[in-house]
């Protein structure tokens, strides 16, 4: 089935503005509520929401075979478990409806005020269930950092790392969507020269600039997933950012790795952006040394050029851009690390997330984290209104944009934007 979307000349007679993450040729999937506090399915062109439950109840997908209920739903969930040809007939249809030269809808007023939403008219929500998250640590780079940082620099990476994939189960019940504020959490930490272990706020909290993939049903308990049909199971990507604690991560991690400083919350963007939508800027991965056990071997190009960037915004100042990154830097693709994942057996179902681990260039104003930028509290970085940071304060606001350009079409993912507000206090009665 071809990529009608793709096409770079594509036109629509919706107003989009320059540089938008949001062309015709994205067409990523969301939830929102809407004017009328309806909870729906839909997809974004420039500033303008696009109701899919309106969309089909007008008629407007009946050469696809959707049930009636697809769309009016409050998660994404079921539409991924239809699989990538449903995926991909949605999509060309929307991208038929919008051309410049259909009058279907552009013609119809009466459609267009049921369907069509501005920006601010509605409130964007968590876009699918996700029942099981999953996050990887796949950069080398980061890796690299952290572990001259607090291990052997002359031996960074420990020895499993440059074989596979490495990551830990997280909790998916705390990922929530951009916008959500996030409370500074407690916990036990170990002061510096001691040997008993203190309880309270966290002194040290950081972000950390991912991207994560969303798996439709990929195979059934005891089926491993080859690495060439990976990423017919990925439907999409959305920006991430991982909250950590470091201070509490020190002290709990040996031996089975992060637990409190990584639960209290995840921040991911409320577009899905699909593998198809990406496809022209798909790129080489590094090379991998040593070569990777057969099962995860491949051919092709599995890495994307999506460019990354984070700002900092505190209380009284404006945004200072701290780090400019790349996902094609991951040293595990996406496909590797989904092959891994199941090799074992192990069950993916729909609306499963998966995170890339921090994402660090080689250069310092590519390393994703304050724990690196930082260099673990050494070098203060200076924001735009003189004051310093080496992690993130009370009323700081983390933002991560991403976006692929590529023959004058940009792909992005909007943002993924999060207030730090201090440790939460119960009300005094």
């Amino acid at each position: 089935m071809p990529f009608k979307t793709n096409d770079p000349s594509k036109k629509t007679w919706l107003s989009v503005p320059e540089n938008s993450d949001f062309p015709i040729q994205n067409i990523p999937f969301g939830v929102f509520l809407t004017r009328d506090d309806i909870i729906t399915i839909g997809t974004r062109i420039g500033d303008k929401a696009i109701d899919l439950g309106a969309l089909h109840q007008l008629g407007y997908f009946n050469d696809i075979p959707l049930t009636e209920d697809i769309f009016l739903q409050d998660t994404l969930n079921d539409f991924i478990s239809d699989g990538k040809k449903t995926w991909r007939l949605v999509r060309n249809r929307i991208s038929e409806i919008f051309d410049q030269n259909n009058p279907e809808l552009r013609d119809n007023e009466g459609h267009q005020k049921v369907v069509l939403f501005g920006m601010d008219e509605i409130e964007m929500q968590l876009p699918v269930q996700i029942g099981d998250y999953t996050d990887f640590y796949s950069s080398k780079e980061h890796a690299t950092n952290v572990g001259m940082m607090f291990r052997d620099p002359e031996n960074a990476l420990l020895p499993n790392w440059l074989h596979i994939p490495v990551g830990y189960h997280g909790r998916s019940s705390t990922i929530i969507p951009s916008g959500t504020p996030v409370r500074r959490p407690k916990g036990q930490t170990i002061p510096k020269d001691s040997k008993q272990p203190i309880f309270g706020p966290s002194r040290l909290v950081d972000f950390e600039l991912e991207m994560a993939f969303i798996t439709t049903d990929a195979n059934v308990l005891g089926e491993p997933i080859s690495i060439e049909t990976a990423e017919d199971y990925i439907f999409g990507l959305v920006l991430f950012n991982d909250w950590s604690a470091r201070d509490i991560q020190k002290w709990e991690y040996v031996p089975l790795g992060p637990f409190l400083a990584k639960s209290f919350a995840s921040s991911i963007s409320a577009w899905i952006v699909t593998l198809d939508a990406l496809e022209p800027f798909r790129v080489d991965s590094p090379v991998q040394e040593p070569e990777p056990l057969p099962y995860l071997q491949y051919t092709g190009k599995k890495s994307f050029d999506i460019a990354l960037e984070v700002a900092i915004t505190p209380e009284n100042g404006t945004a200072t851009t701290v780090c400019t990154s790349n996902f094609k830097y991951m040293y595990w693709t996406m496909a590797q690390q989904l092959t891994h994942h199941t090799i074992n057996g192990c069950k993916v179902n729909s609306g499963d997330m998966m995170g890339s681990g921090t994402i660090s260039g080689k250069t310092p104003n590519s390393y994703g984290s304050m724990l690196e930028l930082s260099w673990q509290g050494t070098k203060p970085v200076t924001l735009n209104n003189g004051e310093t940071r080496t992690f993130i304060q009370d009323n700081d606001t983390v933002t991560m944009y991403g976006f692929c350009e590529k023959d004058g079409v940009r792909i992005g993912f909007g943002e993924v934007s999060s207030k730090l507000l201090p440790v939460f206090e119960p009300k005094k009665k």
